[in-house]
């Protein structure tokens, strides 16, 4: 297989980018689309050329750190699928790719396609955890949990925080990123003590990391690789709703 790509490079945060052309032949449809990249860099590392900067960790679609926009869309064309577990059996021999950054302005690019997703990051600092004194651990069968409300939590607990709803979002929101760390622990008993502060703490510093309000595009369920339901985001408003009039702490 043989693919022309258009490529985003950009030297550092504040310098202009653009897209760079390669040519790449013998890609086999049996890569995934980062060992596609791989194949890139050697051959440009081999002509003395700098290799392309992108994100990548476990390589099992589990961290979230394969962040690229493929053809316009976040992780590619293939549904509930990181970029990493994209394979090149889905692109046609002699294709066009465009291959850039997430873009959002809580994102912004380090260099090439590597962008910085720290805003995520503090908005879990801010509440996402469960607050517990260092002791002798509960007995697992201790506190009972319901098999829907279990079951729930686990869809919430999913999101690998990749951050493709905020990229693939027109308002650059992190709503469906929020609504699932909030839920899967304000869905089980031991968030409940923490439910209120944690929503009002996390949503507020959503708001002040510069993400941009949800207007019920669904854009970012669509490109969820892990298929987050935006049902969350409407469990998550109620409990921010009922968190900023309550009087309690």
């Amino acid at each position: 297989m043989k693919l022309k790509l258009h490529v985003w490079r950009q030297k550092y945060g504040k310098s202009k980018g653009y897209f760079e052309q390669h040519d790449v032949d013998y890609v086999s449809e049996d890569m995934s689309f980062l060992e596609m990249l791989d194949v890139l860099n050697e051959k440009l590392l081999k002509s003395a050329k700098e290799p392309i900067a992108f994100d990548h960790d476990c390589r099992e679609g589990i961290c979230g750190c394969c962040s690229l926009t493929i053809n316009g869309n976040p992780h590619g064309p293939e549904k509930a699928t990181t970029t990493c577990q994209l394979h090149m059996r889905k692109f046609k021999d002699g294709e066009t790719v465009y291959i850039e950054p997430f873009r959002a302005k809580a994102f912004p690019v380090i260099k090439d396609l590597v962008v910085d997703r720290t805003s995520l990051d503090t908005i879990i600092q801010s509440g996402g955890f469960i607050s517990v004194n260092t002791n002798q651990p509960q007995d697992a069968n201790a506190l009972p949990v319901d098999k829907k409300q279990a079951d729930l939590a686990m869809d919430a607990a999913s999101c690998i925080g990749c951050g493709a709803c905020v990229a693939s979002c027109p308002n650059s929101a992190a709503m469906l990123f929020v609504s699932a760390k909030v839920s899967h622990m304000g869905l089980l008993p031991q968030g409940q003590p923490e439910r209120k502060k944690r929503v009002l703490a996390m949503v507020n510093t959503m708001d002040a990391e510069g993400f941009g309000t949800c207007r019920n595009f669904y854009e970012c369920e669509a490109a969820c690789p892990k298929e987050i339901s935006v049902r969350f985001i409407a469990r998550m408003n109620r409990d921010f709703l009922k968190a900023s009039l309550s009087k309690e702490d």
